[in-house]
């Protein structure tokens, strides 16, 4: 018999890539074209580039080269992963998932930009939340909670009261630094120490319940 843990919250805050969307083949593909033309391990540079925007990961990968160059190097990142939509599918329960979201608070956070992050979610063939805290709406990527607090409080809900949905040990280390409980989903997130560690969205069922929150029952 399959021991099932329970979550009670007010507001669900979603990354995206990992999460709801397997873009791992789009990313690698990218990123170790990136590696190559600066000489770097791929290995290495996949280590470092989930969760984060383009321009963090390239601060860690390249820590001596100016800023405005990461800048404009992530803005050609950008183009090319938008125009890569090659091997972009849904991450399993994904759809049924969000769709028992309806009518309840939650919001999608991303490192993507308004584009990437549309354009990835059709690929997968999934409605984009209603509140979306994309690259353009913060000041600082993630492992930094900005992006998190910023979900939290575009939907009227207090920080320790969300839940977290995350792939990625930048991802994750923001929910906690957010003060928010994290449920980690799929293996990269196992490295990471989530509150909760699922396969992927097919192990969670969401319960209405009557005083506008909801109950996250995780198998």
């Amino acid at each position: 018999m399959t021991a099932t843990t329970v979550l009670t919250a007010r507001a669900l805050l979603l990354d995206m890539d990992g999460t709801l969307v397997n873009s791992d083949t789009v990313v690698e593909r990218c990123w170790r074209r990136w590696a190559d033309r600066h000489g770097l391990d791929g290995d290495e540079v996949m280590k470092v580039v989930h969760g984060r925007q383009g321009f963090a990961s390239m601060a860690v990968l390249l820590p001596h080269r100016p800023m405005e160059q990461n800048h404009a190097d992530n803005a050609r990142m950008l183009a090319e992963e938008t125009a890569d939509m090659d091997g972009v599918v849904a991450v399993p329960g994904a759809a049924e998932f969000l769709a028992s979201l309806d009518g309840l608070p939650h919001a999608l956070v991303t490192s993507a930009d308004v584009g990437l992050s549309s354009a990835r979610m059709a690929a997968a063939g999934l409605e984009l939340p209603d509140v979306r805290v994309t690259a353009e709406s913060v000041g600082a990527s993630k492992p930094d909670p900005e992006g998190f607090l910023k979900g939290a409080a575009e939907l009227g809900v207090a920080p320790e009261d969300c839940v977290v949905f995350e792939d990625s040990g930048a991802g994750i280390s923001a929910g906690r630094a957010a003060g928010m409980r994290v449920v980690g989903v799929g293996p990269r997130a196992g490295f990471h120490r989530p509150d909760v560690l699922v396969r992927d969205l097919t192990q969670i069922r969401v319960e209405r319940v009557g005083d506008g929150s909801l109950r996250l029952h995780v198998s």
